[in-house]
């Protein structure tokens, strides 16, 4: 049972939409799906709450704030959506669960350099547990510079950059209705379907 955490310590940087939508591919490809949302904002959670019941289903994980309990043996896969500040016992219990971690990262020098420290925390976990670790940047275009300094940070860490994710409302629009890209048409979501085929590649090995 792949379990997929969604985590970067720094807030708004789009950890929802990116769990959402994972949840929303692997539901689309026929999986069994849980979905958990261990933030105190509980964005996701409160999505699941808006997804239509003709929607395929994905199912609610019970996240406490004081545990992290296995998903039933009936799931195949999972996905958790975490707290900005991720740390302590809390982010340890995580990476030993996880099998894979996807890091949505900005292209702001800003951002960049905040989350330094918790790509080296997390990489202490990746030989014990031969735990996979990739970067989405969000809200970037892929020709840019900043999209080259992006990759050019990341390079030097190891880590691939599974995608650039555009800044678009279609994001937004779906998440209201507790929808994905996956959900929808292909045809109305064209441009950010091609976006997402390195993360899914990447998902699906």
């Amino acid at each position: 049972m792949p379990i997929v955490v969604v985590a970067n310590p720094k807030g708004g940087v789009g950890k929802s939409t990116l769990s959402t939508n994972i949840a929303g591919y692997f539901a689309s490809q026929g999986h069994a799906v849980m979905l958990g949302d261990a933030d105190r904002q509980q964005s996701s959670r409160l999505w699941l709450q808006l997804r239509p019941a003709a929607a395929r289903p994905i199912r609610t994980w019970e996240v406490s704030q004081d545990l992290i309990a296995r998903p039933p043996k009936d799931v195949t896969h999972v996905v958790l959506d975490t707290p900005a500040g991720l740390h302590g016992w809390r982010f340890k219990d995580v990476m030993r669960m996880a099998d894979k971690v996807i890091v949505p990262l900005q292209p702001s020098i800003f951002d960049i350099y905040a989350t330094r420290s918790f790509l080296d925390e997390i990489a202490e976990f990746r030989h014990a547990d031969k735990l996979k670790i990739g970067i989405v940047g969000m809200r970037v275009d892929g020709r840019t510079i900043a999209a080259d300094k992006l990759q050019e940070f990341v390079g030097g860490l190891g880590l691939p950059v599974l995608g650039h994710l555009r800044d678009t409302q279609n994001y937004i629009h779906l998440a209201a209705r507790g929808l994905t890209l996956f959900d929808v048409a292909p045809g109305r979501v064209e441009k950010d379907l091609q976006q997402w085929q390195g993360i899914c590649q990447w998902l699906a090995k």
